[in-house]
């Protein structure tokens, strides 16, 4: 078996040249192995070559910082901006996994171009747009992290390994197989198939590199299924992934006690950072989930996924995440208005729409872990019944020496609907936003007790006091910096997303004269003076204007809708009160009603959601 020749066509730094050119330039190509941990380039280098990728991934790293920038795959060119200046290189890229590349230098490239001028224009052209593109997805990167790892370009690779003592069940690597291949383009190839699609099979060196590559040109994703023990197999495959999804499988009752890594997980964590590491626990049944955390504790995976055997539903999202298409849900702050919420996801659920990774702000963050349960959005309605009608969770008033609601009220009522569930637990992937009064940065919460996340996410400054993590951090209400956290779901995922904001009432701005607002002697006395005729102004009160102005807080977030992003804006009522939680299930009837209405519309479009 012999691999065809590479070509240019596709690059796009070199699309727009002549047919004839591009054969040209391909004769002087140069192909080079670079194996895992080598670079390609060197930051301050001189610029004495063009490289392109063949095959394999590379991070992009700039001022020493080991942390990279960026990563790029199969197609993309490799020091092109500093080549075609003259001048030195300005990032170090360095392989991280092993990886083909092609080699134009310049002496080559200057002989070309003398022949045929033209290639300059063309290659100018495409290196403008795609400079201002790499300057902006830079920026984007380096502005949104929150503090945990990106989710990186979508894998072509992927290593299968087992996590913990217990080999993978086979029912299911046979259904993550046959979910795989169910779509043009994947292959999934273990140590007694991979004889039939390479020449040498298991044979060492290069060679076997080559033709691993060499299946990445025939097909768009292969899964690599490992031994249950490091063997030569297992570590071909753990080297050429891109991705290691690391399988165990959880035990029917509580899990007590930490699990050990593997002599597998090991060798693969030597290798490969957390941001390429995925953990899915195996489960007989869908069900309430216990112990997660001891999982994690050995292991600090970029994500971990919660699947139970039998379920098509659980590996097809284990699959959509892999490839990047994962569907996400984010849920805005707003008080009492975050009821709509649930009328927005009662509409996609009926249209048959699984979301995949819900995450939000205050009271969204609320609903949205709800959601992440897969409890029923009557159920979830019935909750906020019982918690703000019934229980008047955030309408018993106190001294206000720390706050102006007394926290213990609203916090047992938290507890009591969420219990004892701790994120890492639940059966969807779900994260919260709370902000860090210390550091004026955004906290992302991703592991812990559910309702210790919802109650730092919900802290709304002044009417609750801020929340003292375990680390002595105050953590207060997320929307103080990020009201729509859809920044944050892109960092942890890529793939289209829901939004939901809320606009803010713009009817309170002329309901009442300021003038009129009386002080604290004559306040006092027409409050509570039982004789008293003239009424108080119709202004909005301390809750309502603290909850709104944390919803006038959108911090443009517009800017960083995807093109696959769904923003979705539902009604709210002019009159009502940021903290009225007694019109919810009017809030919940129009938000339905009103997405109903965008999904039929949108089902017509050829951009709907699936």
């Amino acid at each position: 078996m012999t691999s065809e020749p590479f070509r240019l066509q596709h690059v796009s730094t070199f699309q727009g040249l002549p047919a004839d050119d591009l054969a040209l330039l391909e004769t002087r190509l140069e192909p080079i192995p670079i194996a895992r941990g080598e670079c390609v380039v060197r930051e301050g280098n001189d610029a004495d070559a063009l490289f392109v990728v063949v095959s394999g991934r590379f991070a992009v790293e700039i001022g020493g910082n080991p942390e990279p920038v960026t990563e790029i795959g199969q197609g993309a060119t490799i020091g092109e901006i500093a080549f075609f200046a003259g001048g030195k290189r300005t990032a170090t890229v360095r392989a991280i996994r092993d990886s083909v590349v092609v080699r134009l230098s310049r002496a080559d490239f200057d002989a070309i171009s003398t022949r045929t001028p033209a290639v300059w224009n063309a290659i100018a052209a495409t290196l403008a747009s795609r400079l201002a593109a790499e300057t902006r997805k830079s920026t984007d990167l380096r502005k949104g992290t929150y503090g945990v790892a990106r989710a990186g370009p979508q894998p072509r690779t992927i290593a299968v390994i087992q996590a913990g003592p217990t080999p993978i069940p086979t029912a299911f690597l046979d259904a993550f197989s046959s979910a795989g291949q169910s779509r043009e383009g994947t292959l999934i190839v273990g140590s007694n198939t991979i004889a039939a699609h390479v020449r040498n099979g298991l044979e060492a060196g290069h060679t076997t590199t080559a033709e691993l590559n060499d299946l990445e040109s025939r097909y768009h994703t292969i899964a690599f299924l490992a031994d249950d023990s490091v063997t030569a197999w297992s570590e071909k495959a753990i080297r050429q992934a891109d991705v290691i999804l690391a399988v165990g499988t959880h035990p029917d009752g509580p899990l007590g006690s930490t699990v050990a890594r593997n002599a597998l997980e090991t060798f693969a964590a030597s290798l490969h950072k957390p941001s390429a590491m995925r953990l899915a626990l195996i489960h007989t049944r869908a069900a309430s989930v216990q112990g997660t955390r001891h999982w994690l504790h050995e292991r600090q995976p970029f994500m971990h996924h919660h699947v139970a055997l039998g379920s098509d539903d659980d590996i097809a999202r284990l699959w959509r995440f892999l490839r990047g298409e994962a569907l996400g849900f984010v849920a805005c702050g707003g008080g009492a208005y975050c009821a709509a919420h649930i009328g927005v996801y009662k509409a996609f659920r009926e249209a048959g729409t699984s979301f995949d990774y819900f995450g939000g702000t205050s009271g969204g963050a609320a609903m949205s872990a709800a959601f992440a349960q897969d409890l029923a959005p009557g159920d979830i309605d019935a909750r906020v019944h019982r918690m703000f009608i019934e229980g008047k969770a955030l309408s018993r008033y106190t001294l206000p020496r720390y706050s102006l609601l007394d926290h213990t009220h609203f916090d047992s009522h938290l507890q009591n609907e969420y219990g004892n569930v701790r994120i890492e637990d639940v059966w969807k992937p779900y994260f919260a936003v709370s902000a860090d009064l210390a550091s004026a940065t955004l906290e992302v919460h991703r592991t812990g007790p559910l309702w210790q996340a919802i109650r730092a996410s919900a802290a709304i400054p002044g009417l609750l006091p801020p929340y003292v993590n375990d680390q002595g951090r105050m953590l207060v209400d997320g929307s103080v910096i990020a009201n729509v956290p859809i920044e944050v779901m892109h960092t942890l995922k890529t793939g289209p997303n829901v939004i939901v904001s809320f606009d803010t009432p713009d009817a309170v701005a002329a309901t009442y004269d300021y003038g009129a607002l009386p002080g604290r002697r004559d306040l006092l006395w027409r409050a509570f003076n039982p004789f008293a005729t003239d009424t108080l102004p119709a202004a909005p009160s301390a809750a309502t204007v603290l909850v709104r102005s944390l919803m006038a807080n959108r911090d443009h977030f517009e800017r960083h809708l995807g093109v696959a992003d769904w923003l979705l804006v539902p009604p709210t009522p002019e009159d009502m009160g940021a903290l009225d939680w007694r019109r919810h299930s009017e809030l919940v009837d129009a938000a339905y009603r009103f997405t109903q209405t965008q999904i039929i519309s949108r089902s017509a479009r050829p951009d709907c959601l699936g």
